[in-house]
């Protein structure tokens, strides 16, 4: 029985031994020549010249159960005669037969024997027939087709039974027209086969032809060609023929009879050899111990393959290459071009062989013939040569097998991600977790289910969703990762103990010169259990399995303490079951990850909890506050402390509550970290229904002024609200801190020995939440509101030297003197009172204010440059002789003097200006009413010959109407265009037409 051979070289089990045969018992000769086809049916063709015939099952599995032998069976005694049928065996002729060509399509075999050939039917029921009308053949075979499209038809459209009994007779003898060194036969439609033989220097292309009783076998020759003496080798491809010699390699076109040389062989080399790659339709050439694959047109394509030594034949299995020598058969691939198995059936010496394969090129029988006996070979199914590597934990190779047979077709996606999911369960096992978690990722099959039992012990929430008995059970069940490391510890240790002892392990070499430790090992599983979790969040999972992947990853986050993982997954959109965190959360101390948990669920009230005890641990030191940390190490004061941070996160929860009792439950603590944030919940537009202002002014702490001048600007200016109790609470508000900030600013100001103290002050300083003093504040809404009430601020502001707010507000009492005086007098700011009387828009004001600059009273000096200003301004708007009343006898003459010349010569101008715009006025009154008449007395001659410029009709005698720019229209097209646009689309209204005049031009 034949044996597969354990070099270690060899990766791959593709072939496995069937059964043996004996051929000495039908036949006492040795085997010359072998076939086989789809149907498994094998053909023997001996030296003594017979053909035998067999028909082997290799579906069928070896039964290695001893049974009685049969005294007359051919099989070895440890193979079950049901696996191989002895049919028949035929008698061809005294010599060997050289050649066995099958003709599956139409049932016919054709035999090659003593230069003749012989055809008989494929289950060898008809006697031989012996075709007499070619003798001296040497080789034949049969054309293959890659496509239609890529073959010509070698005769055209003729029938063989349309032509006469001579060109029959002629076809069936070789006879015909020579030309360009081609003899063309009648022409005749290519048949049911085609096949080329070599005779001598001559190549026939001959056809075969069955009729409807099966019994009418017509043989015609197509093509006679010139070929090359010595001919070893051939294969005809679509239109190429394929011939080798000892001196080497030529193609020949059957088409055109044209060839040429592929390339010489050395000197010295081994004989010719091809090989036909069916399924590839490809040819392989044989220079000793090279193949080269070459296309039907002879041309090189992909790489060579290097066999050990030059081969006695070749076969084809799927992806692989067979030859076999001196009673071995080694397998290459054909891509790869390494030998993946051999197989001995022999000693070195055994005489030359013969492989046959199907000739689908993707069979599942393989047999090597030698002098004494044939070996039936089974190719191994795909999953089991992939079971067998995995046994072997030969992982890449099973891989590089897999993905051949993906791209080959013969397995799906399917199956190409389980086995991923399979080798990465059996690194797993083996401590291999990085490489695992890759080759989980390779798989699209896999569930994310399958690996929570490694991380949470069964039984758990989510046991029912893993599924169970999907694998081939080449790994132990699945168990947490503590258990997978402690076992694989253990074997580690225990190969450890038998390498010693000299026994060879699976254990890898790396483990075992360098043993890992358990806390290494373990983490390392956490890392990349964590990694795969990861990368299954961005699948379409189903609700229940995203929550297992979410929980079980922020278990493994907490194991290896990541906490700023652990914060982001909780923070972020999740599925985590808290039921199953808070606890563990709580007691590793992780409260920061846990109201981040608690946030993203919804569950507020918790969250706010947990952020209010942690700003009130930092605050008083029980907890070591990070920011204060890191600021020691490098100096850095911009870090947010830890405070800062839950005071931040607590206002990102209430922005959105509509919870008020909530809101105003945490706002305190809040506003006594930040006050910013404060504002920020408290003005948040997020929330679905706002706030309460009432209640929410009256929970502001007094204390906290700028939170509550911030919230009532906002509903002011942001919301619009007219309410004027919220108008005069703000200005009140910025009033009172207005006075308070003028009496420390005075404070401040006042020297103390010799030296202006320095005060700190609230505001306008680093600390405030606003970016403009609080005076500015209060002058601008003073000015802008119309809604608070004024007496009330002024009440507050009176004794307070806060002059410009006063003054806003007499004015908005409506009290121009105190304005003024306060503008002229108190502020000394003319401009603005100047303003202010043009506001009023009065000429008494201005004397009102003159009164008051020559006249200030209270003892104070007259502002005879004010006044002086005054009446250079808006002199004109005075009366001269009240002006003269109001003067004062102290007012320097050289000012008065010239003030009152100004004033009168501006008076003048502004009269004779007058006169001017008058008289003007006047005249272009005059110019309009002369134009009018002139266009109005007119005159228009209409004929009959005038047409209407719109509708270009004839006027005659209809009414018609006349626009500015001379245009003449009909009374019909005058209503339609209207009186202010003519025909040339000309609006009078929009662009009035301007004529000349005796005082307007153009």
């Amino acid at each position: 029985m034949a044996t597969t051979n354990t070099d270690p070289t060899t990766t791959r089990t593709v072939l496995e031994p069937l059964l043996t045969f004996d051929p000495t018992l039908h036949s006492h000769t040795s085997i010359k020549s072998i076939a086989t086809n789809s149907q498994s049916f094998i053909y023997l063709g001996t030296s003594s010249g017979s053909l035998l015939l067999l028909s082997i099952n290799p579906d069928t599995p070896n039964d290695k159960t001893p049974s009685t032998k049969d005294p007359n069976s051919t099989l070895d005694s440890d193979v079950p005669s049901r696996n191989v049928s002895f049919i028949k065996s035929v008698s061809v002729g005294d010599s060997a037969v050289e050649k066995v060509l099958l003709l599956d399509e139409i049932g016919k075999v054709i035999v090659l024997s003593d230069g003749f050939l012989f055809l008989t039917d494929s289950g060898l029921v008809q006697p031989v027939r012996k075709l007499g009308f070619l003798k001296g053949i040497s080789f034949i075979t049969k054309r293959v087709k890659s496509s239609d499209s890529e073959c010509s038809d070698l005769l055209g459209f003729s029938s063989l039974e349309g032509a006469s009994t001579s060109s029959r007779i002629l076809s069936r003898l070789g006879g015909g027209v020579r030309a360009n060194g081609v003899k063309d036969y009648v022409q005749k439609s290519e048949g049911d086969y085609v096949f080329a033989a070599v005779v001598g220097k001559k190549l026939m292309l001959i056809e075969l032809r069955v009729g409807k009783n099966d019994k009418e076998v017509d043989f015609m020759v197509l093509k006679e060609m010139q070929c090359i003496d010595g001919v070893k080798t051939l294969v005809w491809i679509n239109d190429s023929i394929i011939v080798g010699t000892v001196i080497g390699y030529s193609l020949f076109s059957c088409i055109t009879g044209q060839s040429g040389v592929i390339f010489t062989l050395p000197d010295v080399s081994s004989l010719p050899l091809l090989k036909l790659l069916w399924k590839e339709k490809k040819v392989l050439l044989l220079v000793d111990n090279v193949g080269i694959v070459v296309d039907a047109h002879g041309q090189p394509v992909g790489g060579s393959l290097v066999f050990r030594k030059g081969p006695d034949s070749v076969g084809e299995l799927a992806s692989y290459v067979m030859v076999v020598r001196d009673g071995k058969m080694e397998l290459y691939h054909k891509k790869l071009g390494g030998c993946v198995q051999t197989v001995s059936f022999g000693s070195e010496g055994f005489g030359p062989c013969i492989v046959a394969d199907e000739e689908s090129g993707n069979g599942k029988l393989v047999a090597v013939a030698t002098p004494t006996k044939v070996i039936f070979y089974r190719r191994v199914p795909t999953e089991e040569q992939i079971k067998d590597l995995l046994r072997k934990k030969n992982f890449k190779e099973a891989v590089s097998l897999v993905e051949e047979l993906k791209s080959d077709g013969e397995i799906s996606n399917e199956m190409l991600s389980f086995v991923h999911a399979q080798i990465g369960f059996l690194l797993l096992f083996d401590l291999h977790f990085e490489e695992a978690v890759n080759h989980f990722l390779q798989s699209e099959t896999m569930q994310p289910s399958e690996v929570f039992p490694f991380i949470m012990r069964d039984p758990n929430r989510w046991s029912l969703l893993v599924p169970r008995n999907r694998y081939w059970g080449l790994h132990p069940p699945p168990a947490p990762l503590e258990d997978v490391v402690d076992d694989g510890l253990m074997a580690i240790q225990r190969a450890i103990f038998l390498k010693k002892a000299g026994v060879d392990t699976t254990v890898n070499e790396d483990f075992l010169l360098n043993p890992p430790t358990r806390a290494d090992l373990l983490e390392l599983a956490i890392k990349n259990m964590s990694r795969y979790l990861e990368v299954s969040r961005e699948k379409e999972l189903t609700l229940s399995v995203k929550e297992g992947v979410d929980t079980l990853l922020m278990y493994l986050y907490r194991a290896l303490n990541r906490i700023d993982d652990m914060e982001k997954l909780a923070s972020s959109g999740n599925s985590c079951i808290v039921e199953e965190l808070e606890t563990l959360l709580d007691e590793s101390g992780h409260l920061r990850t846990l109201a981040f948990l608690y946030a993203s669920k919804g569950m507020s009230s918790k969250a706010l909890t947990i952020w209010r005890i942690l700003a009130k641990n930092y605050s008083s030191g029980l907890w070591k506050d990070p920011a204060r940390e890191h600021e020691l190490l490098d100096g850095n004061t911009n870090v947010i402390s830890g405070r800062e941070v839950a005071a931040t996160e607590a206002s990102k929860i209430l922005e959105e509550l509509s919870d008020q009792d909530l809101v105003l439950q945490h706002l305190g603590w809040i506003a006594d970290v930040n006050p910013l944030l404060t504002v920020q919940v408290l003005t948040s537009e997020k929330r679905v229904d706002q706030l309460s202002p009432d209640e929410i002014i009256a929970a502001i702490d007094p204390k906290k002024v700028e939170i509550l001048q911030r919230y009532l600007q906002w509903l002011i200016e942001d919301q619009d609200s007219c309410d004027t109790q919220f108008h005069t609470l703000y200005a009140l508000s910025l009033a009172k801190s207005a006075v308070e900030t003028f009496e420390v600013q005075s404070t401040s100001q006042e020297p103390d020995d010799g030296r202006p103290e320095e005060t700190k002050i609230s505001d306008p300083g680093g600390n405030s939440i606003f970016q403009s003093p609080v005076r500015e504040r209060l002058q601008i809404f003073l000015q802008s509101s119309d809604l608070y009430d004024p007496e009330e601020v002024l009440d507050l502001i009176e004794g307070s030297e806060l002059w410009l707010e006063k003054a806003i507000l007499y004015r908005k009492l409506g009290q121009e003197t105190l304005v003024l005086q306060i503008l002229a007098l108190k502020l000394e700011d003319s401009e603005a009172a100047e303003q202010y009387c043009a506001e009023i828009g009065r000429p008494d004001a201005y004397m009102q204010l003159l009164d008051m600059y020559l006249d200030p009273q209270n003892g104070k000096e007259p502002m005879f440059n004010a006044a002086v200003r005054l009446l250079h301004n808006h002199g004109e708007l005075l009366d001269p002789l009240q002006v003269l009343e109001t003067l004062s006898p102290d007012m320097p003459l050289q000012l008065a003097s010239d003030t009152i010349l100004r004033m009168l010569r501006a008076r003048l101008h502004h009269h004779r200006q007058g006169q001017i715009v008058h008289n003007l006025s006047r005249a272009l009154n005059v110019d309009a009413k002369l134009a009018r008449l002139e266009e109005r007395s007119r005159h228009v001659q209409i004929n009959d010959e005038s047409l209407c410029d719109s509708c270009h009709a004839r006027l005659g005698t209809k009414l018609f109407a006349m626009y500015p720019d001379d245009t003449v229209v009909c009374y019909k097209c005058f209503r339609r265009l209207g009186e202010s646009t003519s025909v040339t689309g000309h609006d009078f209204k929009r662009d009035p037409l301007i004529k000349p005049g005796w005082l307007v031009t153009r």
